[in-house]
């Protein structure tokens, strides 16, 4: 062919110069452009067709002959097929123009009214609206002129995957203008590129039929793109797509082209609500889900599914490690899928949180083989860091428990005009040296092999116990429990008479313990004077700042906070029990039968204890592990303690795994500089005279 259909593109902007001039915001023209384009692409596909049946079949029948057309199942429009009207054709008269353009839209078939949205009732989906964006066009009177100057494109010379390439381009540049959060990224064309050529890399040429989905899959790019570029390197290998969006104007577009491919299955829904291929599993799986975006508004549905995908739940505010859990559930057992990420999923959450458990299942089931990461600016309404994680299913024998890390930040080339936020890509050179590193799976300066028990880590948890200056805490009395144990009281329980404190710079004092009488002019009840007054001023004393001095007897009990310890004053002679609490527990015994409502305080030694946690390396071998445990307390835990749990955590970090420290200047050369400044500032003097 001649003709590059890239020509086209700018024909199709001068369209949004009606819109600017009917003061259209830019970031609206998607909404007006999508439905016409959609309409341009459908008709030249029909004429095409068409023309093609005429070779076999003669119209003199034109009954059989749309019979015919109709079993073809591309679609059909009466004014197109019956009558040889066209767009263009209804556009010439603007005196008749919106009689016979209603007629034109209602002259096709159910589906593509559909998904076109030709007069849809209030009730129904509405995907692409022409009908609503008509009246919205009609209304500001540029109706005719903005579809007659659509109607001048003739897409009809071109094949279904040069239109396909227009497409592309056409919805990234809706993309540059619209997108407004991180999850409604375009993907593009480099990315595709590469992501195919990784998933080409992985696959052969057997001859077997393969399944391609995207559960996300907007308008198609990425899926199409990928089952593209399969066909281009495998002819001999058949193919099926099938994709899911619940974007309604995205979905209608990728359903549209799916009608002109081969075996090519695109449904309308949420993919985390609604699965519409549950009995299929697929030999690839692609997707650029929604990343940054809650998913509160169907978090009841999530919880409640029983399809159990979802081995745990990640933050409501960011749920793409759903549609990868999703993704890998409808992933068959020797398939490979690649997804694009941003940074969170590879460390947010600490151990036991829903997504370092994620992180960790797909680790424990053996299925991440790499995760690249990609240069910032690579999409067009992010500067963020993106990264590729590549799930095997089927490992090669010699990839068992390993995991190949790629920065391939640096590998790219600057766009010579941005476009949005898009400053770079990756050229045909950058790509070919990315999936030549993934296939070598070896250590350069780019990439570094793990075993995939380098990111698994253990997070113990300890009860440490507070000691005094000489290393010393308060013992607690020994008791036998019931199963004949020898075991510590957990407090030593006092007798106070009084206690004192100091409060703005005055000595307080305390001495009824057993409350039952309260002023009652001030108070409605025992229950209100405790929580209004006994209990916010008991519970604020702070035993350690408060100068807290506890009379039981003759014995005081206060804390030192120069020898951390607990003293004991018994008549003059003093005692350094060890670290340790005082604490004073004020309680409400309500009214029971036989007694009356009471407030009682009491007071109570306790250890000082405190929980903490410690990052350690881990070993899958369990007797190891522990083993690692005990050495790395016994070099850095000086303090008595005791084990609580232990959780196992993994995450990713690029930036320690890549970390190049700066490069320290030479001495000679930080010397020269200060020499070169010195002679500066000396003839700077002598400018001025001084």
């Amino acid at each position: 062919m001649s003709v590059n259909i890239l020509q086209y593109e700018s024909d199709i902007w001068k369209t949004a110069d009606y819109l600017r001039g009917a003061g259209v915001k830019e970031s609206d023209f998607p909404k007006y452009m999508m439905p016409f384009f959609a309409l341009l692409m459908v008709e030249s596909r029909l004429i095409r067709e068409a023309g093609r049946l005429e070779n076999e079949l003669s119209r003199e029948d034109i009954d059989d002959f749309v019979e015919v057309f109709q079993l073809e199942g591309l679609g059909y429009n009466d004014y197109v097929i019956r009558q040889n009207k066209t767009l263009k054709s209804i556009s010439q008269n603007d005196k008749n123009f919106n009689l016979d353009f209603q007629l034109y839209l209602r002259a096709f078939d159910g589906e593509t009214k559909s998904l076109l949205g030709v007069e849809r009732g209030t009730e129904e989906e509405k995907y692409l609206d022409i009908s609503g964006v008509s009246s919205l066009l009609n209304k500001k009177r540029i109706l005719f002129d903005y579809v007659k100057t659509w109607s001048e494109i003739d897409l009809t010379p071109f094949s279904n995957s040069e239109i396909t390439t227009l497409e592309e381009h056409i919805k990234r540049k809706w993309a540059d203008i619209s997108a407004e959060t991180a999850g409604e990224q375009y993907t593009p064309d480099d990315i595709i590129s590469l992501i195919s050529d990784i998933i080409v890399s992985k696959i052969e040429d057997n001859g077997k039929f393969l399944t391609i989905y995207d559960p996300t899959c907007g308008g198609g790019n990425l899926l199409f793109g990928v089952e593209d570029r399969i066909r281009e390197t495998f002819r001999n290998r058949p193919t099926a797509t099938f994709g899911e969006d619940w974007n309604d104007a995205l979905y209608a577009l990728a359903k549209i082209e799916s009608r002109f491919r081969i075996d090519s299955t695109i449904r309308h829904g949420n993919t985390l609500t609604e699965i519409k291929f549950i009995e299929k599993r697929f030999d690839v799986v692609v997707a650029n889900p929604p990343y940054g975006v809650d998913w509160k508004g169907y978090q009841k549905d999530i919880q409640n599914d029983k399809t159990e995908r979802f081995i745990d739940l990640p933050s409501i505010s960011d749920g793409q490690f759903l549609f990868t859990q999703h993704i890998l559930y409808q992933l068959a057992d020797d398939g490979i899928s690649i997804v694009v990420h941003n940074g969170s999923t590879l460390f947010s959450g600490d151990a036991g949180s829903g997504e370092s458990n994620i992180r960790k299942y797909f680790f424990d089931q053996d299925w991440v083989e790499g995760i690249i990461q990609m240069p910032t600016d690579e999409f067009f309404n992010t500067g963020i860091y993106t990264y590729l994680w590549i799930f095997n299913k089927n490992k090669p024998a010699e990839r068992k428990d390993k995991v190949i890390l790629i920065n391939a930040s640096e590998l790219y080339e600057p766009l010579k005009k941005s476009r949005g936020k898009k400053r770079k890509q990756m050229n045909f050179e950058n790509r070919k040296d990315i999936v030549t590193i993934f296939t070598d799976f070896s250590n350069n300066n780019f990439a570094k092999v793990f075993d995939k028990w380098e990111f698994y880590y253990n997070k113990q948890s300890i009860m440490l116990t507070n000691v005094d200056e000489n290393g010393k805490s308060i013992e607690m009395p020994l008791k036998i429990n019931r199963s004949g144990e020898t075991v510590e009281e957990k407090s030593i329980k006092l007798n106070p008479v009084n206690i004192q404190w100091l409060a703005d710079d005055e000595t307080q004092s305390w001495t009824e313990f057993e409350i039952s009488e309260f002023n009652k002019q001030n108070y409605n009840s025992l229950e209100q004077y405790f929580e209004n007054e006994v209990k916010p001023l008991l519970s604020g004393i702070d035993y350690k700042e408060g100068g807290l001095k506890v009379h039981a007897n003759d014995v005081i009990y206060y804390f030192d906070n120069d020898k951390e310890t607990i003293i004991e004053n018994r008549n003059g002679s003093l005692s350094e029990l060890g670290c340790g609490k005082i604490m004073i527990k004020p309680v409400l015994k309500k009214a029971t039968k036989t007694k009356d409502a009471v407030i009682s305080i009491s007071l109570e030694l306790t250890k000082d204890l405190q929980k903490d946690y410690e990052i350690i390396s881990y070993d899958p071998d369990e007797n190891e592990n522990q083993k690692g445990i005990d050495t790395f307390m016994a070099k850095y835990v000086t303090k008595p303690f005791e084990y609580i749990d232990n959780v196992v955590g993994v995450e990713i970090n690029f930036n320690k795994v890549f970390y190049q420290p700066e490069q320290l200047r030479e001495l000679i050369e930080i010397t020269q500089d200060l020499k070169m400044l010195e002679d500066e500032l000396v003839d700077l003097e002598k400018d001025l005279g001084i």
